[in-house]
């Protein structure tokens, strides 16, 4: 028996096994990838606060101006439907008479629908506002009015009704609102035109926010990103990197900031409901500022323009700042 027989039986080494697919060479490929950019950073958090700020401005401008335009639209279609005449105070039966003959010469043209004589009590809640309550109207010249409202379908001349009136009832005067109507619509024109400028500027902010902080990612990386751009990697490829990272970023801020927007304005749609919006006949501010659901979807969708510019802005800095590389 030889020596070689004799010793020990040399133990044949097991094989390494190669990696199997999608087990740790992917996961660590997967890594480096994903560490491009930090996914949470003290820059990240900061710019999501920033995003969710100016989302939350745009949602609150984007509702109100939709709560006054409604708001004002239905006022302009109120005051349309009506016009008011007055008749100056004067001695009582023949204040009386001539309040009677303007009724009678409104009723009698073609296109008015109905004609409502205002009794002292409702000309008193009327000035309440100005005056206060406990008001003795007797003591005071105050006019008398009545309300008249058109046909909407035929609605008349009141260009003819007004020289009619002013022929027979001299001290008559026939106020067809137009003059208020014009002053609202003009109000409500410089509201609308405040709210683009407003968007403009958050919009502006926005992009301005999200260059510096794509810079800055790109600077704090830029170890890696030039690897990568040197070893052959495209850079849509690099881009695509931080596109990712910034969309999540706007996305998140973005709902942030439009949640709250839309839960302010649920909160004032709902003081009618719990009997917190004051005077239905005299409501306040926070009472008719309800966008209504044209409202909330200008809402949502800045919460999606919101997250879709600062991804497109992120992507376009970073081809910008790659360029810059050698």
């Amino acid at each position: 028996m030889s020596t070689t027989d004799a010793g020990a039986q040399p133990q044949n080494p097991q094989p390494k096994k190669p990696p199997a697919e999608g087990g740790e060479a992917p996961r660590a490929k997967a890594r480096a990838l994903a560490s491009i950019v930090p996914s949470s950073t003290i820059a990240g958090r900061a710019l999501v606060a920033v995003v969710a700020i100016m989302t939350f401005l745009a949602g609150l401008t984007i509702g109100t101006a939709v709560a006054v335009r409604a708001t004002a639209s239905q006022w302009r279609s109120d005051v349309t439907q009506e016009v008011t005449i007055q008749i100056r105070a004067g001695e009582k039966q023949a204040t009386d008479a001539q309040v009677q003959a303007a009724a009678d010469i409104a009723r009698k043209t073609p296109g008015i629908a109905d004609v409502h004589i205002l009794t002292p009590e409702e000309t008193s809640r009327l000035l309440e506002p100005w005056l206060g309550s406990g008001l003795d109207l007797g003591d005071l010249p105050v006019p008398r009015v009545m309300v008249v409202r058109l046909d909407g379908a035929s609605p008349p001349d009141l260009a003819r009704l007004k020289r009619t009136l002013t022929d027979r009832i001299p001290t008559a005067t026939l106020d067809d609102h137009r003059g208020w109507s014009r002053r609202l619509v003009a109000v409500t024109d410089g509201v609308m035109l405040v709210a683009v400028v407003l968007l403009v500027l958050v919009g502006l902010a926005t992009v301005l926010s999200v260059v510096f902080a794509t810079r800055a990612a790109v600077a704090t990386n830029r170890s890696v990103v030039e690897v990568l751009h040197f070893v052959g990697a495209r850079d849509g490829f690099i881009a695509a990197q931080f596109q990712r990272h910034f969309l999540k970023i706007g996305a998140e801020g973005g709902l942030i900031g439009g949640l709250s927007a839309a839960a302010v304005f649920g909160a004032l749609a709902a003081l009618p409901r719990l009997g917190l919006g004051g005077d239905p006949e005299l409501p306040t501010v926070l009472g008719w500022l309800n966008p209504g659901y044209l409202g909330f979807f200008g809402i949502a969708v800045s919460v999606a323009i919101v997250a879709l510019a600062t991804a497109l802005t992120s992507r376009v800095t970073v081809y910008r700042t790659l360029r810059t590389i050698t």
